[in-house]
């Protein structure tokens, strides 16, 4: 008799939890032990019984986040496999995943087979990625600059007028047409954009709308 793969799901999200608990159930060795709505809920229940081969690991809840219920359970129960199962795939969330210790990262609009091919591939020392996911994973460590600065913009603040002219510089417009577009002088266009360097710390507008597309601020 095949062994049976022990998960966990942690899930705010009652729909969500649902759909993935379904996906698992066409695989007869799947057996999904418990859920969790956050990741406090998540440890308690690793605590009175952390018999448990791979927890599926939502990002955003509330009480405790799935990055740090996953430092904290890569800290009390290193043998337990990690996958983060979210609809955000920004590269802050990968990197930070990655350094909570995480095994795998998926998006939850993933098929069955993949989602469980991805679970015992993970279980055999493999990591669980989109295809997606490998690809920014990949530009994460070809770039380590890139990965210490990941975080850095957590303070930095754009008005939503610079935001406005941010997009508009992301589409290759000029000075004057962005000027046209939102109503204003090519002088205060330029007023906003020097402030947009200052915030963002670049140089140049390729620099400017990178690094706000990086930090998912456009």
């Amino acid at each position: 008799m095949e062994q049976k793969i022990r998960i966990a799901i942690a899930d705010d999200n009652t729909f969500l939890l649902r759909s993935v608990a379904e996906k698992l159930s066409f695989f007869a060795n799947a057996d999904v032990r418990f859920h969790a709505l956050n990741g406090e809920e998540l440890l308690k229940k690793l605590g009175d019984s952390h018999k448990i081969d791979v927890v599926l690991m939502d990002i955003e809840m509330p009480v405790l986040n799935g990055i740090e219920a996953t430092t904290q359970l890569k800290q009390r129960y290193p043998q337990i496999k990690v996958i983060m199962l979210t609809v955000f795939d920004n590269d802050e969330n990968i990197f930070k995943s990655i350094k909570a210790g995480a095994d795998g990262y998926l998006l939850k609009d993933v098929e069955a087979r993949d989602l469980y091919d991805g679970i015992v591939d993970t279980l055999k020392g493999g990591a669980a990625m989109n295809p997606s996911i490998a690809m920014k994973t990949l530009k994460l460590l070809r770039n380590p600059f890139d990965m210490e600065n990941i975080g850095e913009m957590d303070d930095v603040k754009l008005s939503q007028r610079e935001i406005d002219v941010l997009e508009q510089l992301s589409k290759g417009l000029s000075y004057t047409i962005i000027a046209d577009n939102l109503f204003l002088s090519p002088s205060t266009v330029r007023k906003h954009i020097e402030n947009i360097y200052k915030k963002l710390q670049v140089h140049s507008k390729i620099e400017a709308v990178q690094k706000a597309k990086s930090n998912n601020l456009i």
